[in-house]
């Protein structure tokens, strides 16, 4: 199946631009060359790449793209053939979904490749893996995961549901036997939450989470809620951080699971609680893009015209949407294109890239904070592949104008020596004065003894032995604006000869 999801930020300056209006953008089609199938699920704020493309056997493999090229990082696995990256946060940490070696005794197909494989989300870090678990049924998968380590999915329970579908949905999964439920992991190993669906509903799923641990996505029954590909049901749903469900509204429909789509569903939240998603208009004949805020409620973003429906799937703290809008073929086949809301105003993104383009681009899946849109297109031969649109301020912008940059080498680094220097001296200050604080991060990983912290250089030192080691570092000038680097990764592995000598 060609999965389509439904489902070290830099301060200073580009947190401050001000753009007086939409953006171009310069495209990079992420390939690989000649490659029949790839996605981009998320694109981070340094611009690293996370999907799926096919590999050379054909089956699909989870896959990273940084610094113009990629990595296949679907083994260490699950066991099975295929596999689809979603989120990468700031501690490295990539959530998978990956097929098992184990077939799954209901048969159910829930993660759509057709082969009857058990299907489950795990936790991909510096090539080691950490499966997620279920509510005590065979399968489970992701959504994205934050910055504190927490993965928002959803898993199947034990519960034999009557209501579920014995057919496959629309999108070709299942059919459904066990109940599913949206549900939180982590952030320490092995804990799973579960986010309680709306009161008179059964089933539930969280396509999306914030770093404060809000979640969004859909509930409803077993038989009228359809897990991703192109997931939807009859409720809009925002889980607060302590579980509460809230109903987001809806623009006037329920939704209808024999259409593909046709439904109600949040699909993307920032750090300020704002929600977008999509939900069926009056009569269920058509479905809108939405955001949806705590002051103001639903908000119908329309779509491109000439289309009937669209769907908006990320919205970054500037507020900037992306999206799909299509016409009445559906989300495949009524000519999709991807679009970037702001400012009130929708845009076909095809218009705001250069006219000899080489992909027509169907979807934009991601926006981080910096405007960079990740999503798939099509090349002129028909193969669908990943994308990276960058906005043209960012390689034009000027290096100072009153901002702060902090800047490290290396950003990540696995090594076998004792000891790294970092290197700070490439961050920039319009005053020219800048005073350096290079700082362990928290977050239950192993504290490192630093060497000259206040230098633009620092030496870290691996004193508490193998693993993670995470530092970041902070610049001050002499106006008093700062800005942090990148989390710097170190991954300490000794050689069996070193380890001998300490």
């Amino acid at each position: 199946m060609k999965s389509i999801l439904t489902s070290m930020a830099v301060g200073g300056l580009f947190g401050i631009l001000a753009i007086a209006q939409t953006a171009s953008y310069t495209l990079t089609d992420l390939g690989p060359a000649g490659n029949p199938f790839s996605q981009a699920s998320y694109v981070t704020n340094r611009g690293v790449v996370t999907g799926v493309y096919t590999a050379p056997d054909g089956t699909q493999h989870a896959a990273v793209w940084q610094g113009g090229r990629i990595f296949d990082i679907a083994k260490p696995g699950l066991g099975g053939p295929n596999s689809l990256a979603g989120g990468l946060n700031d501690l490295g940490q990539i959530v998978i979904q990956g097929e098992s070696s184990a077939k799954d005794p209901n048969n159910e197909n829930f993660c759509g490749y057709g082969d009857g494989l058990a299907c489950l989300p795990y936790v991909w870090q510096f090539g080691t893996i950490t499966p997620l678990p279920t509510l005590g049924g065979n399968n489970g998968s992701w959504a994205q995961i934050n910055n504190r380590g927490e993965v928002a999915g959803f898993a199947e329970n034990s519960t034999r549901d009557s209501n579920c579908p014995a057919v496959p949905a629309v999108n070709g999964i299942g059919p459904q036997v066990l109940d599913v439920e949206a549900v939180i992991w982590g952030p320490g190993p092995g804990a799973i939450r579960e986010l309680k669906p709306l009161p008179g509903d059964t089933v539930g799923a969280a396509l999306w989470l914030n770093d404060k641990g809000q979640a969004v996505g859909t509930s409803g029954l077993c038989s009228n809620v359809v897990l991703p590909p192109i997931a939807f049901g009859p409720h809009a749903v925002l889980w607060d951080t302590d579980g509460t469900p809230t109903d987001l509204g809806n623009l006037g429909g329920t939704g209808n699971p024999a259409i593909l789509g046709r439904g109600n569903i949040g699909l993307g939240i920032n750090n300020h609680s704002e929600v977008v998603g999509t939900a069926s208009l009056t009569g269920n004949k058509a479905q809108h893009a939405f955001l949806w805020t705590k002051q103001t409620g639903i908000e119908d973003l329309g779509v491109l015209q000439g289309d009937v429906n669209s769907a908006a799937t990320s919205i970054n703290d500037r507020a900037q949407v992306v999206g799909q809008s299509y016409g009445e073929g559906g989300p495949m086949m009524g000519n999709p294109r991807a679009f970037l809301w702001e400012n009130g105003v929708m845009t076909d993104l095809n218009t705001l890239v250069p006219a000899n383009s080489p992909l027509y681009l169907l979807i934009g899946f991601s926006i981080n904070s910096r405007g960079e849109i990740a999503g798939f297109g099509v090349t002129n031969d028909g193969e669908i592949h990943a994308f990276l649109a960058s906005p043209n301020y960012l390689s034009s912008a000027p290096s100072a104008g009153g901002a702060t940059t902090a800047v490290v080498t290396p950003v990540s680094l696995t090594t076998n020596q004792s000891s790294v220097v970092l290197d700070g001296s490439g961050s920039t200050s319009a005053s020219g004065d800048l005073q350096y604080q290079f700082a362990v991060v928290s977050g239950g990983l192993k504290p490192a003894l630093l060497e000259t912290p206040n230098d633009p250089k620092a030496t870290v030192d691996f004193v508490s032995g193998p693993g993670l080691y995470l530092v970041q570092l902070t610049v001050t000038d002499s106006k008093g604006d700062t800005a942090k680097s990148p989390v710097v990764m170190l991954n300490y592995q000794p050689s069996a000869s070193s380890v001998a000598k300490h």
